[in-house]
């Protein structure tokens, strides 16, 4: 199950791309909020730039948040760094610059745990696992990381590669059996989209043995509900309004 962070109170607070209505989604001024407001793991994306380095952004092109165009995967790290990151949120942001994972991990420091998501389509990158878990080994990350990933073979490669780090499968669909792809993918947690996770999941899901993180709730009774029904995390682009609502 989530075993790093295990001394905090469930659910945990996870600010999803950092906290994302207060700043930039996906950059450090986000993450920095994100800390500021409680949040307990902060949640990011990373793809690879064109020379293989890790950078984090959330869709396979830059163009809907920097003042750039066309894929991620055809731009260098420089390329990317030179972009702003902030100034499509708002003016004050301007300047903001796309994070490299190394740099969101020297951020947060052992502010927060990470939910580092691997973006893999429409182009799929068998080797981004590898890099991933260089820099988690290097940066002492595995007790507070997890890893996941909507590409359930991405996550079952990360396992190979680092075998003790905490994983889950991310999903959208209402599938039949989600252990079952869980159990596939070597991974101990569900990551199923907010309005497929329902109590009785939840109480089969602990019984299994496996954890359970809901994406991406913002609606205050929807969080109290599940809070309610137990499960272990809750992914918002407000952690301040779920702080309340968990009263903490």
């Amino acid at each position: 199950m989530l075993g790093f962070l295990s001394s905090r109170p469930r659910p945990l607070i996870a600010a999803h791309r950092g906290a994302s209505a207060a700043a930039p989604e996906n950059t450090l001024a986000a993450f920095r909020a994100a800390i500021d407001l409680g949040a307990d793991v902060i949640e990011l994306d990373v793809q690879r730039a064109a020379d293989g380095h890790l950078i984090i952004i959330h869709d396979p092109t830059v163009d809907r948040t920097t003042n750039g165009r066309g894929a991620v995967a055809s731009h260098s790290l420089a390329a990317l760094k030179a972009l702003d990151a902030g100034g499509w949120f708002n003016p004050r942001f301007a300047g903001e610059r796309l994070p490299t994972l190394q740099e969101a991990v020297e951020t947060v420091g052992s502010a927060a745990g990470l939910f580092i998501e691997i973006k893999q389509g429409p182009v799929f990158d068998d080797g981004i696992e590898a890099v991933v878990a260089a820099v988690i080994r290097e940066a002492g990350l595995v007790a507070r990381c997890e890893v996941s990933s909507f590409d359930h073979f991405s996550v079952r490669r990360m396992k190979d590669h680092v075998p003790e780090v905490a994983c889950g499968i991310l999903y959208e669909a209402r599938l039949i059996d989600p252990f079952g792809a869980a159990r596939l993918a070597a991974a101990e947690i569900v990551h199923p989209y907010w309005a497929l996770s329902t109590p009785e999941l939840v109480e089969e899901a602990h019984r299994l043995g496996y954890g359970v993180v809901v994406w991406t709730v913002n609606d205050p009774e929807a969080m109290a509900r599940l809070a309610a029904s137990g499960v272990d995390a809750i992914v918002t682009d407000v952690p301040d309004v779920l702080r309340r609502v968990l009263g903490r």
